[in-house]
């Protein structure tokens, strides 16, 4: 008996770890509708700290050669992004890139809130019949458990994850303009993380 108890509890856990953790999961409008390719987000899609046509979303044009529009916000949380959604909606959306919930990590948002908010965002855009690829920030040691937050929700919506936009470039001076934002070096790395993401759906 305490065996077959056991080994229930075994294939629990198992389907636990498939549904919430496993890597494979299908994705959402992998073939979408609409026209246009939007980066929504706050001053990382902006620009901050980027000379001109360096930020990520005009590296990352000129590397599809297509055209994006820039709908980054500098400052904006989950919270302001998710009531300025109609700046994505009303433009045709095809495929959109988001990096959000920087700024709710910094400024003590819950992870919980954060989350809810960008759950909301991605579901409005996949409505319309688009593509979402969810930039994720992952800072293990006072990321507050963010990190894990952008695979449950990139698993729970399927969109396409990028775990961490910062990977080789954070911490790093010479790809920095300051301790939050990349320099162009910087944002040409961050450009190479989403042209793998949207490669194959172009």
């Amino acid at each position: 008996m305490k065996i077959k108890i056991g080994v229930g509890i075994g294939i629990t856990l198992g389907i636990i770890y498939y549904l919430f953790f496993s890597s494979s999961y299908e994705i959402k409008n992998a073939i979408p509708t609409g026209k246009n390719i939007i980066c929504f987000g706050d001053s990382l899609t902006y620009g901050t700290g980027a000379s001109k046509d360096m930020d990520y979303p005009s590296q990352l044009s000129r590397r599809i050669h297509m055209p994006i529009i820039n709908a980054g916000v500098p400052g904006d949380t989950t919270e302001t992004a998710s009531r300025r959604i109609e700046d994505v909606l009303t433009q045709d959306p095809r495929i959109v890139l988001i990096t959000l919930g920087g700024n709710d990590l910094k400024n003590g948002v819950s992870r919980d809130a954060a989350f809810t908010n960008l759950k909301f965002i991605v579901e409005k855009i996949q409505d319309k019949g688009a593509l979402v690829i969810l930039g994720g920030i992952d800072f293990p040691l006072f990321g507050r458990g963010f990190g894990d937050g952008y695979q449950v929700l990139a698993q729970q919506t399927g969109s396409v994850l990028i775990p961490n936009i910062f990977k080789g470039i954070f911490n790093k001076s010479g790809l920095m303009s300051d301790p939050i934002h990349p320099n162009d070096a910087g944002y040409a790395i961050m450009t190479e993380h989403f042209y793998k993401a949207i490669q194959p759906y172009l």
